[in-house]
């Protein structure tokens, strides 16, 4: 309830600045609804998504699409997590 008195919100960011301001940070992590993940995380899933949406519009089937991103994520998933504990 105590939001719908507010006013004004603290932050006013669009969807665009919030967008640049997670790209031109030097952190690791990156706030998602409240919640820090490791950007390893984040650009592992990314990158499944649209290794996913490619396999499927270029086989429209979607078994090897659903395959492919899991693998294409998995991968840089665990690649970028040992590069960043390696950095660490």
């Amino acid at each position: 309830m105590a939001e719908i008195l507010v006013l004004v919100y603290p932050q006013s960011m669009t969807t665009a600045e919030h967008i640049r301001s997670i790209a031109s940070s030097k952190t690791t992590e990156v706030t998602i609804a409240g919640v820090p993940w490791p950007r390893y995380k984040v650009v592992a899933l990314v990158i499944g998504l649209i290794a996913a949406l490619v396999v499927g519009v270029v086989t429209m089937n979607p078994a090897p699409a659903v395959l492919g991103g899991a693998a294409a994520g998995a991968l840089t998933w665990l690649v970028l997590g040992a590069a960043a504990r390696s950095r660490d």
